[in-house]
């Protein structure tokens, strides 16, 4: 017996000093090495390879972070989802600086594509709320001492737009005192781009990287959507933002018909908060502000020596007009696909009328593939243009609207021969490839300045290699 017992207790003992030798590992060995990735200069970082991890075992989250919570910040997020995903980032880094606590957002429901998605329907809410606790605490919903049933009333406003950390503390902060609860329900760059202290700019990358993970039915189908893609050979993602709410909303209807001109501007004045109604569409596509027409991303992906057999992804929704608009774009490349034609519609069903879960598949093979091309710089050119950034500056072609339409213009009506406008549309984007760049800073014009998000300098070096990375010289700073 007293050997059996022996045996038993010494049994005991070996496996529990086991368990604690794994857990151990587990916790300092991932550590250990995101330290060391950190230290790899951008050059050495390895390429993208989207694997797929839905089966590998969780990281340890880390540790909570131990503060005093001034309050409970809500949020309500407007916008399509690259814009509402730029938002959560800032929310993020505003919680952290006045010491709140976050109640997961709020995303838009009555934006123009109607999406009834919520929070956890496109991101995993559980990854969002652990990978962050070291920064900030996150909580699902509001305790319900703060609930309209018991007569709580939060107060709610929109911050000014492009606002600096003091602004936060001075006209913000003293708010949560008086309320315990503010709500936003306005998100849209709410946050500076610039002049924001390096370790906040630095945790708005982190949520973007790292915190936002789409949930696993997405990341499932966006992997296969890649990997069909990659197993035909390279492949171009071009974001085509030839849709109906973005001709409506920019007034552009270069190439439209009459009548079609006349729906795009009935839809604009049916949404209020598209203040602009009276719009030249030639004046605005000459000043670049229009996106460009299936037919001009024909000539333009010809003239930068895209051939016949190149393999274009259409990243965008439906494309106004159908596959009237897209024939020339075919004829030329027959190689395009979009994501109806790659996947089995049964898999496509339950991210039907849901957009912000589409654009979620659009988004991963974007950032996957081998060349991105913007039609247009929205929200989601400039959040895929940063994030491919991140991952070793990998190509993308962002087109100069505004020099292209008189280049096209000219070609079109005879003035500049084929090979003379090739030889101008390659010169006018040979530094518009992706090369890195410093961000463009103008002093009290926010709006006119480079994005965060595009260009999120702050997370791609780190102290000297920065200026052999971006360069000195490189600073394009206007008074």
């Amino acid at each position: 017996m007293e050997v059996w017992f022996l045996r038993v207790c010494s049994s005991i003992l070996l496996w529990t000093c086991l368990i604690q030798l794994l857990a151990f590992s587990e916790l300092w060995h991932p550590r250990l090495l995101a330290g060391l990735a950190n230290r790899m200069p951008w050059n050495t970082r390895p390429p993208l390879r989207l694997q797929h991890s839905l089966h590998s075992p969780p990281p340890l989250p880390p540790p909570p972070r131990n503060y005093r919570s001034n309050g409970f910040l809500k949020v309500s997020c407007n916008g399509g989802l690259n814009q509402m995903r730029a938002a959560i980032c800032d929310m993020v880094t505003v919680a952290r600086l006045l010491n709140l606590t976050l109640v997961v957002p709020e995303l838009d429901k009555t934006s123009f594509w109607a999406d009834p998605s919520d929070f956890e329907d496109i991101f995993d809410v559980r990854h969002f709320i652990d990978s962050l606790r070291d920064e900030v605490r996150i909580i699902r919903r509001l305790p319900k001492k703060f609930s309209r049933k018991y007569g709580f009333q939060a107060f709610r406003m929109s911050p000014v737009s492009w606002s600096n950390e003091k602004y936060y503390l001075e006209q913000i902060l003293p708010l949560f005192s008086k309320y315990k609860v503010v709500h936003f329900n306005r998100t849209d760059a709410r946050l500076a781009n610039n002049g924001i202290q390096p370790d906040l700019q630095k945790l708005r990358c982190r949520v973007n990287f790292q915190g936002l993970k789409f949930t696993p039915q997405i990341e499932t189908l966006g992997y296969k959507l890649v990997q069909i893609l990659q197993e035909k050979g390279p492949f171009v993602a071009l974001h085509l933002r030839y849709e109906m709410d973005m001709l409506a909303f920019s007034g552009c209807t270069h190439g439209c018909t009459v009548e079609e001109a006349e729906e795009l501007k009935q839809l604009r004045y049916a949404y209020p908060w598209w203040r602009e109604k009276e719009i030249v569409s030639e004046e605005r596509r000459q000043q670049g502000l229009c996106p460009l027409t299936p037919e001009e991303a024909t000539l333009l992906l010809q003239a930068l020596g895209f051939d016949k057999e190149t393999q274009i992804y259409i990243a965008s929704g439906e494309i106004y007009g159908s596959e009237r608009r897209l024939a020339p774009l075919r004829a030329s490349f027959p190689h395009i696909v979009k994501k109806e034609m790659i996947l089995d519609p049964a898999e496509l069903q339950q991210f039907q009328n849901h957009s912000s879960q589409m654009a979620a598949l659009d988004f991963m093979v974007s950032i996957a593939s081998n060349t991105f091309i913007p039609t247009y710089d929205g929200n989601m050119a400039k959040v895929v243009e940063g994030h491919r950034r991140y991952l070793g500056f990998k190509k993308g072609i962002l087109p100069d609207r505004k020099k292209l339409v008189k280049l096209l213009d000219l070609h079109q009506n005879g003035t500049l021969p084929w090979n003379n406008f090739v030889v101008a549309v390659r010169q006018v984007h040979e530094k518009r490839m992706g090369q890195p760049f410093r961000r463009r800073v103008i002093p009290d014009k926010p709006k006119e300045e480079d994005y965060f998000y595009a260009n999120p300098q702050e997370c791609l070096c780190e102290g000297t290699k920065c200026e052999d990375l971006l360069g000195p010289s490189n600073s394009s700073t206007l008074q």
